[in-house]
């Protein structure tokens, strides 16, 4: 990996609320949350949240969260931006999924790419790039250096509104070799979004089409020869380099773990959300006939869905604060065996935040509660799609835990 040394001299731009902090970003994001709710079909309907919506996003920040700040961008930092996350997500779970894989690969670009590649992608400071894992289509190298693309990348979160997308693709590995992995940069000049979401169980409004590429060319210097969940930080990263935060020198698998459990812990605080108001202004079915939240077994139901929010949360912070120490720490120390550490702790996140919703919130709250469109239902249906992803189903459920063991117990050769 080349590693491209700070540029002295070089013209800081400013972004637009320069003195703009984490306490005033995640404020905005709480108010604007409880505006999501009442829009939720209307969203799912869309597929997409509305361009008021994204408006206001890009009016209070939440695009540039993670973008440089020599770039324009605030630079806030891991913690503010999931927090953020959380926020949207209790609000309308499709709105914070939408947004969250929008905006997050902010980082995974700062950190991968040279002072080149950034300053053409962030040129514009709101920064809006889906990304998938999954090698899709063709790459052929033109005379010019180019790369020439063609196919179709499916479950691009984030492509309504998306300025760039991150994709992988194979190419020929060398005579008797096997094709290997190249992630790549495409600007929204060279792509197009398919109409091809909204019919599946959950996350019906989360943005998340297909994107098609038609013979779009794409800068040499705009991809890398790597996968992005192989990435290996532990020499330091062109973005380290270039901006001087340790932000930029942590592990993009952990970082894009951590949004999992965001997302999941934003999902189940608004169903714990919906329940409270059914506590407040339902009655019990058997005697003693009284409001809900008089009744023992509610009380204890909503307990203990409560608890295993709580401590979903207190888990995920204490992952971001661990993430953030071993950035900090510097090259060398974001070890795989550290990384994936942080990585079970967002998977026991998950499913304390599932096992809220699917075990205590949902299973009493009424069939009435659970009708079609109602809030309960949709978080349930929401939190059923999450589990339907390949980052949890696969990679949190096996892949991390065979790591994680084999990390510790190394093979000598």
């Amino acid at each position: 990996m080349t590693v491209t040394a700070n540029v002295p001299g070089h013209d800081m731009s400013l972004p637009p609320e320069p003195g703009l902090t984490p306490d005033d970003i995640l404020a905005r994001a709480e108010a604007i949350a409880p505006t999501l709710t009442a829009r939720q079909a209307e969203t799912e309907q869309r597929t997409f949240y509305a361009p008021d919506t994204h408006e206001a996003f890009r009016a209070a920040g939440f695009y540039r969260i993670l973008v440089p700040r020599r770039y324009g961008g605030y630079e806030f930092g891991v913690g503010t931006f999931m927090r953020v996350v959380m926020a949207l997500s209790r609000g309308c779970p499709s709105t914070g999924w939408m947004y969250c894989l929008g905006a997050a690969h902010a980082h995974a670009v700062a950190t991968l790419f040279d002072e080149r590649v950034q300053r053409e992608v962030f040129a514009d400071g709101d920064f809006i790039c889906p990304a998938t894992v999954a090698p899709s289509g063709t790459a052929e190298r033109a005379d010019d250096g180019q790369w020439v693309l063609n196919g179709v990348w499916n479950y691009c979160s984030g492509s309504p509104y998306a300025t760039h997308f991150v994709g992988h693709t194979l190419i020929p590995g060398g005579p008797g070799a096997d094709p290997r992995p190249m992630m790549f940069i495409a600007p929204s000049s060279e792509f197009r979004r398919l109409d091809d979401w909204g019919r599946q169980l959950g996350l019906r409004g989360s943005g998340s089409h297909s994107i098609a590429i038609e013979n779009g060319r794409i800068p040499g210097h705009w991809t890398l020869p790597m996968h992005m969940s192989e990435v290996d930080v532990l020499n330091g990263t062109p973005g380290l380099a270039l901006h001087g935060n340790p932000m930029y020198g942590g592990g993009p698998l952990s970082f894009m773990v951590l949004e999992d459990a965001a997302l999941a812990i934003g999902m189940a605080q608004g169903a714990l959300d919906a329940y409270e108001e059914l506590l407040r202004t339902k009655r019990t079915m058997f005697p003693p006939i009284a409001v809900r939240s008089e009744d023992p077994d509610f009380q204890f139901w909503y307990g203990e869905a409560a608890g295993l929010i709580a401590s979903a949360e207190a888990a995920f912070l204490n992952a971001i604060r661990q993430w953030d120490e071993a950035a900090a720490a510097g090259p060398g120390q974001f070890t795989p065996e550290r990384e994936l550490r942080i990585i079970t702790i967002c998977r026991e996140a998950v499913k304390q935040s599932w096992r809220a919703v699917e075990s205590h919130l949902f299973p009493t709250a009424g069939s009435s509660a659970v009708k079609e469109g109602e809030r309960m239902e949709r978080v349930w249906r929401d939190l059923s799609m999450q589990h339907s992803h390949a980052g949890i189903a696969v990679f949190l459920s096996a892949i991390a835990n065979r790591e994680y063991t084999k990390s510790r117990f190394p093979v000598v050769q």
